[in-house]
């Protein structure tokens, strides 16, 4: 089992920048980030191995990066250039072996 511990939401005016951070329990291979919109299915927004191998979500490419400390079981989004349309609940996910397990979200609001 791994538990997930995210920090780091809030709500930031469009243009600004949010870092969310979450802690595993325990190692895994993947480490990443999906959010939810109101009304829309959960998506990808940016996962990460432990080797280093990235992928991200069209929208968010250029504008966030994932980073994560292997020694630390935790992995970060910056996020910037932050659109309205970016605003959702955000999860961390990890994966091990085939056992996935999801964080228990944290909210980001873009507002003017």
């Amino acid at each position: 089992q791994v538990q997930l511990v995210e920090s780091g939401g809030g709500l930031v005016q469009p243009g600004g920048s949010l870092r969310l951070s979450c802690t595993a329990s325990g190692s895994s291979g993947f480490l990443g980030w999906y959010r939810q919109a109101p009304g829309n299915q959960r998506e990808l927004v940016a996962l990460m191995t432990s080797g280093g191998s990235t992928d991200y979500a069209d929208s968010v490419k250029g504008r966030f990066t994932i980073a994560r400390d292997n020694a630390k079981n935790t992995v970060y989004l910056q996020m910037n250039s932050l659109k309205v349309e970016d605003t959702a609940v955000y999860y961390c996910y990890a994966k091990r072996g085939v056992l996935e397990y999801w964080g228990q979200g944290t909210q980001v609001t873009v507002s003017s």
